[in-house]
């Protein structure tokens, strides 16, 4: 395992985080509907991976308190993007479902984020860009752990 206290080990993760951290303000910024919040489209992006659930669910998933998720589902039902149906086992619950509106959304984003990130890529030498596609799936399990 690397040291990643010490010289080039950390050198390394403190150019990566800066990095990540700069992509991924500009990447918000090629938002579809400026009327969301980042936290809002996270959400809609966590159904879409993960599929239907109850608010709690969202709320670890999302690392929010259970209320702060309450008010968001509510801002997201109240656009059109979610709808809340009774919980199959517990009629305490609900479960929330992103909607076909919500669904083209997301597409939308990812679409004009992919375009975005495509352009910017067409900086890259051969090399460069290869190992950004060599780097993808380690950056993916990153964000995952």
């Amino acid at each position: 395992m690397a040291d990643l206290t010490h010289g080039d080990d950390a050198d390394a993760v403190n150019a990566l985080r800066s990095a990540v951290m700069r992509l991924g303000r500009r990447l918000k910024h090629q938002r579809v509907d400026e009327t969301l919040s980042p936290t809002e489209m996270s959400v809609l992006g966590t159904l879409a991976r993960c599929g239907s659930a109850t608010p709690g669910e969202l709320a670890r998933k999302e690392h929010v308190q259970p209320p702060s998720m309450t008010r968001i589902v509510a801002l997201l039902e109240a656009k059109g993007l979610v709808r809340l149906d009774p919980h199959p086992d517990d009629r305490r619950q609900k479960v929330v479902t992103s909607t076909e509106t919500a669904e083209a959304m997301l597409e939308e984003s990812r679409r004009k984020r992919n375009a975005w990130l495509t352009a910017m890529a067409e900086g890259l030498d051969e090399d460069e860009w290869a190992k950004l596609r060599a780097a993808a799936p380690v950056l993916e399990k990153l964000a995952h752990l």
